[in-house]
């Protein structure tokens, strides 16, 4: 019997249509697991953004301010080593919570002699205090800004909204709330350097040529050496168990370690580019113009004649939002390290966690009530913070370097060697700050 064309032509377009299907089908299921892959990361994007609400305080407003209008965009190195530091060291507390289970308090208590524990840990509230203290008079400063309240009523009604935030949301509501309050300051800087002239091939410069203009030695120190801030390594250990499931199962481990580092090194760039921001726009609208800036509010006042009206007032609103996300970070750090004192992991129903908040923000309030000068207020703030800094980083290195501790998960040599350098370079750093502080 004679086949027809139709009909021979048949079994080669089925063969044609079958492998399109199967095209489709692996195209498809790529897509998904990338969809899916995607999906998974967005859920686990969240602890970072906690950790660079502390890389975007507002003591960093001020050293950044003061960099910019001083000496234009030849500081910009400094943002870009203390960001690689900064993921460095955080990725590296994480990890200490990824593998152990533990925040660095409570390894700190599980790992080290009782006495030994104490001290470092209570060094470690009291630097949290002292974070606690910039970040409360930030706020309470931009709240003079807004509308002329006094430092005191400032600082009282910010640690009253920060309270109620910590003791009403659970974390992944407080979360949200950090993550939209870094939005909100990074869409403000954004609407600032659109009204003014950046000059982008001297930023360019700026962020790749480590230099340090006469006189710029003391605004290095203070932003490198403060960037790297203790309670922000206790916290990040902390809230990144918010994201844990099986400890016990090795891949799973292995996914969370991936998603972290991915989480952290997001964040971290969010915070390098609002660091810059503040930089790029301190340098266009002040040192262009040959205008000498130190204090916060003496920028916002001068943003009105340059830019106009708006430009302050989102100034002023872009700094509440970090004081107010800041002092919740500090308010949590306080907290997750005195109940890791007791072995507790950081829980706000809980007695200890709440002292640990209670003490953070309460002792905070009371020295602010007491300081006549912000500025001075800011400055002892990073000195205290520089003196502890030290033994938080040793104390990370030791944890996350002991088998004893880390298991199969411990630094291994390279890791351990570029830890070692970060924390060589923060203590000297700190140290020469001291010495120009106190010995000039």
């Amino acid at each position: 019997m004679q086949t027809s064309p139709t009909s021979r032509s048949t079994p080669a377009s089925h063969r044609m249509g079958g492998l399109m299907d199967r095209l489709k089908d692996v195209l498809s299921t790529s897509e998904c697991r990338s969809c899916a892959s995607a999906r998974e990361f967005l859920r686990y994007v969240g602890p970072g953004l906690l950790v660079t609400v502390g890389f975007i305080d507002p003591g960093n407003w001020a050293s950044n301010v003061s960099a910019g209008a001083q000496f234009g965009y030849s500081l910009l190195w400094m943002v870009t080593l203390s960001t690689v530091m900064l993921i460095l060291l955080q990725h590296n507390a994480a990890h200490l919570g990824i593998a152990t289970g533990l925040c660095l308090s409570e390894a700190a208590t599980t790992h080290l002699p009782r006495s030994v524990s104490v001290f470092v840990l209570g060094s470690a509230v009291a630097a949290s205090v002292a974070t606690a203290l910039a970040e409360l008079l930030g706020a309470a400063i931009a709240l003079r800004m807004l509308f002329g309240l006094p430092l005191g009523a400032g600082t009282v009604l910010t640690m009253a909204v920060v309270c109620v935030l910590l003791l009403t949301n659970s974390y992944t509501r407080i979360e949200r709330w950090i993550v939209g309050f870094v939005s909100l300051i990074g869409i403000s800087f954004l609407y600032e350097l659109t009204l003014v002239p950046v000059d982008w091939r001297a930023a360019a410069h700026g962020w790749v040529t480590p230099s340090i203009p006469p006189g710029a030695l003391v605004v290095v120190m203070s932003v490198l050496g403060a960037v790297v801030m203790p309670h922000n390594l206790f916290l990040h250990s902390e809230v990144i168990q918010s994201r844990q499931w099986n400890l016990e199962d090795a891949v799973v481990i292995k996914r969370q370690l991936r998603y972290e580092y991915l989480d952290t090194l997001f964040s971290m760039l969010v915070g390098f580019a609002i660091n810059s921001g503040m930089i790029l726009l301190a340098a266009a609208a002040f040192f262009s113009h040959g205008l000498q800036v130190d204090e916060l509010e003496q920028a916002c006042a001068l943003l009105s004649p340059l830019l106009g009206g708006a430009a302050s007032t989102v100034f002023a609103l872009a700094l509440l939002f970090a004081g107010l996300s800041s002092s919740v970070t500090a308010g949590m750090a306080g907290g997750s390290i005195y109940a890791g004192m007791f072995g507790e992991p950081y829980a706000i129903k809980d007695k200890h966690t709440r002292w640990g908040v209670g003490i953070t923000l309460g002792a905070a309030a009371l020295i602010i009530t007491a300081i006549d000068d912000p500025l001075k207020g800011l400055v002892y703030s990073q000195v205290a913070l520089s003196m502890q800094l030290p033994l938080t980083v040793l104390l990370q290195l030791y944890l996350t370097s002991s088998r004893r501790v880390m298991g199969q998960y411990a630094n291994p040599p390279s890791t351990r060697a570029m830890l070692c350098c970060i924390a060589l370079i923060v203590m000297a750093l700190n140290a020469l700050l001291l010495r120009e502080l106190f010995f000039g």
